[in-house]
């Protein structure tokens, strides 16, 4: 990946353009680094286990059968996200921006920060999307989740700690994640349903 190839030129082009963007408008940058913040485990891991521990009570309090499942695949989907973006990043060994040679004990491909912040926040509003009652709410939690995960790797590029292709591929990683949790939602009685009654 960091030897050359189509990849490659795209992906120092578009950090090439972020770079320049960043030169003119400086001013982002405080927010840029708060952003890139939320991506740490300290900050994003914590908010998702509350919203699982609410899930949890939520959904046994509402009776349901299999109450414990979506918290139970999203523990899982968070515990097996550091292995599979450590394996990736140490079979890659990619160098951060600007490095010709790769961190002997950190690797830059995919962007952990990019991968928690979008696992971490994705769960916390998978789980509890089926507990909100009102369709404007569920559009703005499911909208303003997507949209944090999106600023916080297009942040990370900005500030230059992270190719683009980096962040790119933990949004894909974080989608299978979701996708999995979502899937282990659909097991009769173990989310309520939109309509309010129990799944």
């Amino acid at each position: 990946m960091s030897s050359g190839g189509r990849l490659v030129a795209d992906d120092w082009r578009a950090l090439r353009a972020a770079r320049r963007a960043a030169a003119a408008h400086p001013g982002f940058d405080g927010a840029a680094h708060v952003l890139c913040d939320l991506g740490d485990i300290a900050v994003a891991v914590p908010v998702s286990l509350a919203a699982l521990l609410l899930a949890a009570r939520l959904g046994r309090r509402a009776g349901l059968r299999r109450w414990w499942v979506p918290p139970a695949a999203a523990a899982l989907a968070l515990c097996l996200l550091p292995v599979v973006v450590g394996g990736v990043k140490s079979a890659v060994d990619r160098p951060a921006p600007g490095r010709v040679r790769a961190d002997p004990d950190y690797g830059y491909f995919p962007s952990g920060h990019t991968a928690t912040s979008s696992v971490a926040f994705g769960l916390a509003a998978l789980v509890l999307l089926p507990y909100v009652r009102r369709t404007a709410l569920r559009v703005l939690l499911a909208v303003g989740t997507a949209l944090l995960a999106l600023l916080v790797g297009v942040a990370l590029v900005w500030c230059d700690f992270h190719w683009p292709l980096d962040v790119l591929a933990s949004w894909c990683l974080a989608v299978a994640l979701l996708a999995a949790v979502a899937a282990a939602q659909r097991v009769p009685g173990a989310v309520r349903s939109w309509s309010g009654s129990p799944g």
